[in-house]
């Protein structure tokens, strides 16, 4: 798992430049059929019902921490694609890319699949 610039930026003038930095609240899961890098791009799944989930994380332990509880996206009223990775946001649309990485394996999404991260099924690190 990767930081965007943005956070790698926000981070850095926080802890450095006594810049206060306000964490979001919630945080939110996309979902990609090409992945992002640090600047962000890459192709959030759009349509057919598809929206960005809301995650809640426990706390870290050892440079990492895990999603709380189930992260679960609407049922797909169409075809989404095959996702291979995803992004965590702090906003439901547009806003700015936290961290992103690929999914351990790619997953075909088609009308009437729901997707749902289990709890712990979401990890990110600091490295």
């Amino acid at each position: 798992m990767a930081k965007s610039y943005y956070l790698d930026n926000a981070i850095l003038e926080a802890v450095l430049c006594n810049t206060p930095y306000t964490s979001p609240s919630p945080v939110y899961v996309a979902l990609y059929t090409a992945a992002p890098g640090p600047t962000g791009g890459g192709t959030e799944v759009t349509g057919g019902s598809y929206a960005r989930t809301a995650c809640t994380f426990g706390s870290p332990s050892a440079g990492a921490l895990v999603n709380s509880a189930p992260c679960t996206f609407p049922q797909a009223t169409a075809n989404w694609g095959t996702v291979t990775s995803f992004g965590v946001f702090d906003a439901p649309t547009g806003g700015n890319l936290l961290y992103y990485g690929n999914l351990t394996a790619s997953k075909t999404i088609n009308t009437g699949d729901q997707l749902t991260f289990a709890t712990s099924g979401v990890s990110v690190t600091e490295s």
